[in-house]
């Protein structure tokens, strides 16, 4: 590609016949030098700024995939977090359950011993009974001797 120099410095050849006017051809050559100046440096400056913005778009893209994998790993992490505590909630379930299975147990237990005391008491309470009656039984016998001899 040329340069805005190469054109600045390109010289022709004079002739004598036929020529163009010299002055005409130089005014026209700094004209197209200006012209293609300018373009020459918006080009190199779009070619920057294409290399910048390529730049930021690969720096994006590389924010995107971490942005990505966090997610994806966040994600997991909290299903792992969700099964971690489904399954202790589980298990606090299952030792709850069995612990009230050995509290029933227990009262169960302390129920039957209670019924057996009751029973006991029971029996106890009518071999009293049956004590007083026969002692009351003998003091009435004694009475009735004590006023047969009266």
């Amino acid at each position: 590609m040329l340069t805005p120099l190469d054109i600045e410095n390109k010289k022709f050849s004079k002739q004598m016949v036929n020529g163009y006017n010299v002055d005409e051809v130089d005014d026209f050559l700094d004209e197209l030098t200006a012209d293609y100046e300018k373009l020459y440096k918006e080009a190199n400056e779009s070619r920057t700024k294409l290399e910048e913005l390529n730049n930021n778009i690969e720096k994006y893209k590389n924010i995107e995939n971490t942005l990505q994998s966090t997610l994806m790993m966040a994600q997991t992490t909290a299903e792992e977090v969700k099964n971690v505590a489904q399954k202790e909630a589980e298990q606090i379930i299952k030792d709850a359950q069995t612990d009230a299975r050995a509290s029933v147990e227990e009262l169960n237990s302390q129920i039957l011993m209670k019924k057996h005391e009751l029973e006991d008491i029971k029996k106890q309470v009518d071999v009293y009974k049956a004590k007083m009656e026969a002692l009351l039984i003998s003091q009435l016998e004694l009475l009735k001797d004590v006023n047969k001899e009266e």
